[in-house]
């Protein structure tokens, strides 16, 4: 049976009344129907367009997690690739092998190779560098990082912005830093890996306090984060720090 970790928001005319994040692919178990493995996949539903959040490592846990969770490949309008590591990637042909009609947004910097790869199967493809809207209340932070090329997914609801990240090689305060400076809103919810496993105390520490001084509510952090900073974060943020994993379920209702 799978769990359900409900936040409350109240519904705005401009904004979705509803949006549920499941996690599909997670190296942090959560449900014990579902199969773990390292990388990091999350369906975003409620609004328009059906939302897949990178896919994994492997195409077939990756499905067979979606089979068990009610999810059919089939209704995903948008496939978003936060950057193009292979636990991030991995599941992406055996998903287009199921449903190639959608539009595949990754990284500009991405390989003309990879690219091409998508558009062989009759998938579209669209390359983003810089921050931008993507659909109603939708955006991507655009790439960022000097190194490892990365991008952020952002949901702008009534209680404020929700930002998904794959592993947050830019560094996780910089992201949120840089999505509050660009939107002017308050950020509720942060998700998704945060890079931070095997870092000294001191620097989870510094990053905690950071996050906290720039007013993130709720966290939610799985996949690279650690398990040191997960329980660094779980104490620091009580009952707004959500329990994440492969099965995890997060609902904004109205």
């Amino acid at each position: 049976m799978l769990f359900a970790i409900v936040l409350f928001c109240y519904a705005r005319q401009s904004k979705p009344a509803f949006i549920e994040i499941r996690v599909i692919f997670d190296n942090v178990a959560y449900s014990k129907q579902l199969e773990s493995a390292w990388g990091f996949s999350c369906i975003i539903e409620g609004m328009p367009q059906v939302i897949l959040f990178d896919t994994g490592s492997d195409g077939n846990i990756l499905l067979t997690n979606m089979k068990k969770m009610g999810i059919d490949p089939q209704k995903v309008d948008a496939v978003f690739l936060s950057h193009l590591h292979g636990d991030h990637t991995g599941g992406l042909g055996a998903f287009l092998q199921q449903n190639p009609q959608v539009t595949i947004y990754l990284p500009a910097s991405s390989p003309a190779s990879f690219q091409a790869s998508i558009t062989a199967r009759g998938s579209a493809c669209r390359a983003l560098d810089k921050p931008l809207k993507l659909f109603n209340n939708v955006y991507t932070s655009g790439e960022m990082g000097s190194w490892i090329k990365e991008q952020s997914l952002i949901i702008d609801t009534p209680k404020g912005l929700i930002i998904i990240t794959g592993c947050a090689h830019p560094g996780i305060v910089e992201i949120v830093s840089q999505t509050k400076n660009w939107l002017q809103k308050e950020v509720y919810l942060v998700m998704g890996g945060f890079h931070l496993e095997g870092q000294p105390l001191g620097e989870l520490q510094r990053v905690a306090e950071k996050l906290r001084n720039l007013g993130v509510k709720k966290i939610a952090p799985s996949h690279c984060t650690g398990e040191a900073a997960r329980k660094l974060f779980r104490e620091l943020w009580g009952q707004n720090f959500l329990e994440s994993g492969v099965g995890a379920r997060i609902e904004v209702l109205p």
